[in-house]
């Protein structure tokens, strides 16, 4: 009888660590999904400003910041396969800085060529009025 309620103790002992692993695995699963969530999220943002740079011209007008923002989103995406979610996270937040920078330029350069284009038609339309007025 005692063998018997030893057996039981260790079959227990044993199903009781076993139980114990199986929730540290279980945490710990949801430890790292919980770091990649807010990466992935991250590299989604990373990827929209990337392209709305794109679509607004940033290649044309900010090629630089332009180049620096796909080359961390790039660095970010082999971060991500190699679940470093910290640096991921990282590389994407800055790819996002790159690409607004890089939008802005463009939108400024774009603003201020259109500047400079009614500027020369206002200089053509004083030139025009003063010929007229000569004229007269």
């Amino acid at each position: 009888m005692k063998k018997f309620i030893h057996t039981q103790i260790e079959t227990r002992s044993a199903l009781l660590k076993t139980a114990a692993c199986i929730g540290l695995i279980a945490m710990a699963a949801a430890g790292c999904a919980s770091k990649k969530l807010p990466a992935a999220q991250d590299m989604a943002v990373g990827k929209s400003e990337v392209s709305e740079a794109t679509a607004a011209g940033a290649a044309e007008y900010a090629p630089v910041e332009m180049a620096s923002a796909q080359d961390k989103l790039n660095r970010a995406n082999q971060a991500m396969a190699a679940k470093d979610y910290a640096a991921a996270r990282e590389l994407a937040n800055q790819a996002q800085a790159d690409a607004q920078l890089a939008q802005s330029k463009a939108n400024s350069a774009k603003a201020q060529a259109n500047a400079a284009v009614l500027q020369d038609n206002i200089r053509v339309m004083r030139e025009e009025l003063e010929r007229s007025n000569r004229k007269q």
